[in-house]
């Protein structure tokens, strides 16, 4: 509880101090999220995930504001400007924004208008004139006329001094904080589009001249007016009425109607005009930016879970095809491991015969190789093949199409050339296809998260914040379901906690050498993996038939001592307890509480009995397409069965199986209205769904899940402001990136600099 954060965070979140003070303790001591939640409850007070996400977060910002604050206390001190009250305002400086005012006017800057005034010895005139006496400014300027500091007139000397207070109202605490509220609130984007710029940058003709308040902007249409903006289409402003901003600072410096008070009304007019209204937009346009990136993240997150966590096959022996036309298809027979069997190419669509030889040879593979599936991919050909497949009319297999989404990305991974350095991309994609069906999680995570296809904006969002949120999607989704030791690849390892990249490829290395693990005890004896290690990662780790059952659960080994209590009180082996309800009902926890282990633990441990090792995810079902194959196969009216392969703010990408996902908008999702897409649907969810509208020259779908939808094309139905991006594709973006947009932003100070030069240019 000594921890200075403690009681702030504890505060700020509605948390239990003695949890939060807990939890900051096991980061310290580098504990994994999903390790805390699952197997130190009782320290926390049974925090979730979520709340120790919010804990980690929040902490790391409080130990970033405090490093800004040690820097700025070191930078005044070193220049001798740090007085006993300049470091108590800086030390009780609660937020970032707050700090930095504080910081302003004593941070070094380039050489100003006002900068320039006070080498012309015109500070002394500023200060008389901000005084706001009964004198004649004129008079009091004349007394700064010199040609040898080059001051030629009284009015030059008075316009340097407003200058200097011009920089003093734009410095000030108070007026930048008003200001900032103004903004904040009252502030509205207004874009333009470019001269010239409207045919080429039609995909964003809804933000031509679009003008909406930021503080209610939802994500998708600020990021969608920053891309137009960064694509040379558009201009954006956060604007506010100027009358209102000056009107708020004049009675904050001008103290009187008097000549001098004139003065300094017109050097309040250019400090806002001139310094602040920038300086004030660039602020918004960072923190609108922030509050869309963070909304883009969150939706991004939460799709790329329920992708993760969509229904295994399990063990099966597959037959997977990447379809294709003139190319063929790509066809791979994997065993129900997963292992790779045997490769080929078919020529279903190929015509002259070759429709029947592909036939014959995959009913000859099937038989060979027992196969019990066909996976196929759901890019070009893909129905087309889907059709062939079923036509074959296989006894005992199912056939299934498959998201293709970064099956590409992985083929050319390091991961993929390394696994089958023998064979080319197609076939690496293919075995791919297959496994994913298998185990969605174990495939998925061999990709980069964004290459799956279940956000929108991903390249315009803070990359760094990005992988941050979808590593620890990916983290908890893993140790949710558990890993496999003796099967899972390294990059699956890689994500379970405690492990990481090294301490995975010395698992596998060690097991490749040494054959299967027996225990979880063995473990141990991988290099590198020491005890904090083995701490983090064992509960999370299964052995299917392992000597001791409670390996192949979500027991951990610290725990195994209860368990074996537990059965030797009631006469019984730990396979027995696992085998018998009725003696499970006789567990009295009670009798098994101690200092480090409290009912919540024990409450786990009896549930985890019941169905150790269970997986979380949900039955496999097989999903099955309309008969429209392609776009020009849909009419308005017609109805048709889907998945959900995206949901976004503004709506839901549905796969209906002709090649191109159509879009439901949110105000398509129900009857009723709808705030938030995610409460209605959710990614891999099966919908029946109404073609409302086809654009073919757009390539565009809209759809309705309502029960009695308006059909006809969007403009009967009322206009609204789409996102400017298409349905997700099959593949991920080919476009280039701006080199800019690669580069991980830098400080706020770095870019309202970058933003305000920009304008001044």
């Amino acid at each position: 509880m000594s921890d200075p954060y403690v009681s702030k965070i504890a505060v700020e979140l509605g948390l239990n101090a003695a949890g939060v003070a807990a939890a900051i303790n096991l980061f310290k001591e580098d504990a994994t999220i999903p390790f805390i939640s699952r197997y130190r409850k009782e320290a926390t007070g049974n925090l979730d995930e979520v709340a120790l996400g919010k804990i980690q977060d929040r902490l790391a910002r409080l130990k970033e504001l405090d490093a800004r604050r040690e820097a700025i206390i070191k930078s005044l001190t070193e220049r001798n400007l740090l007085t006993p009250e300049l470091k108590a305002r800086v030390e009780a400086a609660q937020i970032l924004s707050k700090l930095e005012d504080i910081y302003l006017p004593f941070r070094p800057k380039r050489r100003t208008r006002a900068a320039i005034a006070k080498e012309k010895g015109l500070e002394p005139l500023a200060d008389q004139i901000y005084a706001q006496g009964t004198e004649d400014p004129a008079v009091l300027a004349a007394v700064f006329i010199s040609e040898e500091k080059g001051v030629k007139t009284a009015g030059e000397a008075l316009a340097g001094a407003r200058d200097i207070i011009a920089e003093r109202v734009s410095e000030d605490e108070t007026s930048r904080a008003r200001l900032r509220q103004l903004f904040s609130v009252k502030g509205v984007f207004h874009s333009k589009v470019l001269d010239g710029k409207q045919e080429e940058g039609a995909k964003f003709k809804d933000y031509f001249d679009w003008k909406e308040p930021a503080a209610k902007a939802p994500s998708h249409r600020v990021l969608a007016m920053r891309r137009g903006e960064t694509e040379g289409f558009l201009t954006m402003r956060i604007e506010v009425e100027a009358d209102e901003a000056i009107s708020l600072l004049e009675p904050l410096f001008v103290k009187n109607g008097g000549a001098c008070g004139l003065q300094v009304k017109e050097a309040v007019t250019d400090s806002y005009n001139r310094l602040l209204a920038l300086s004030m937009e660039g602020e918004a346009r960072l923190e609108t930016k922030k509050r869309a990136d963070a909304e883009a993240i969150a939706v991004f997150a939460r799709n790329l879970r329920e992708i993760l966590m969509s229904s295994p096959l399990g063990h099966k022996n597959i037959i997977a095809l990447d379809p294709g036309f003139r190319t063929g298809c790509k066809l791979v027979c994997l065993d129900s491991n997963g292992k790779l069997l045997c490769d080929d190419v078919i020529y279903p669509h190929s015509g002259d015969g070759a429709s029947s030889s592909a036939a014959a040879k995959v009913k000859k593979l099937a038989a060979e190789y027992k196969t019990e599936v066909i996976a196929i991919g759901n890019g070009t050909a893909g129905r087309e093949t889907e059709e062939f497949a079923r036509g074959l009319k296989l006894e005992g297999v199912i056939v299934v199409m498959v998201n293709e989404s970064g099956a590409s990305v992985y083929s050319a991974s390091a991961a993929a050339r390394a696994e089958f350095p023998d064979k080319d991309v197609t076939v690496r994609g293919s075995v791919s296809i297959g496994r994913r069906l298998m185990d969605p999680l174990a495939e998925l995570v061999k990709i980069d998260p964004k290459s799956i296809g279940v956000g929108q904006y991903q390249h315009d969002v803070d990359q760094g914040g990005l992988k941050k949120s979808l590593d620890a999607t990916v983290i908890s989704c893993v140790n949710s379901v558990g890993v496999e030791l003796n099967t899972a690849s390294r990059e699956l390892l890689s994500y379970v906690s405690g492990l990481g990249e090294t301490l995975a490829k010395n698992i596998v290395d060690y097991r490749n050498a040494n054959g299967a693990f027996a225990s979880r005890a063995a473990l141990k004896k991988v290099p590198r993996l020491g005890p904090k290690a083995f701490e983090q990662a064992a509960g999370f780790l299964r052995l299917r038939g392992a000597k001791n059952p409670l390996d192949s659960s979500a027991v951990h080994p610290e725990r195994y001592e209860i368990v074996e209590r537990m059965a030797a009180d009631l006469g019984c082996s730990v396979q027995g307890l696992i085998n018998d309800a009725e003696l499970r009902a006789k567990i009295d926890i009670s009798k098994y509480i101690s200092d480090g282990v409290g009912e919540p633990t024990l409450k786990d441990i009896v549930s985890e009995l019941a169905k150790p090792g269970r997986d979380p995810r949900k039955q496999f079902e097989a999903f099955i397409f309309g008969e429209a194959q392609k776009i020009g196969d849909l009419k308005p009216g017609q109805k048709l069965p889907g998945i959900v392969t995206n949901v976004a703010a503004f709506g839901a990408f549905v796969d209906i199986g002709v090649h191109q996902d159509g879009l439901v908008h949110i105000s398509e999702l129900a009857d009723t209205f709808v705030r938030d897409a995610a409460a209605v649907v959710k990614v891999g969810q099966r919908v029946n769904v109404t073609v409302m509208d086809i654009d073919l020259p757009r390539n565009r779908i809209a759809l309705s899940l309502k029960a009695n939808p308006v059909i006809g094309p969007r403009a009967e139905r009322g206009p609204r402001p789409e996102p400017a991006v298409s349905a997700p594709g099959r593949r991920p973006d080919p476009r280039p990136r701006r080199e800019e947009e690669r580069k991980p932003s830098g400080s706020m100070g770095e870019a309202l600099k970058a933003f305000m030069d920009k304008r001044r240019n």
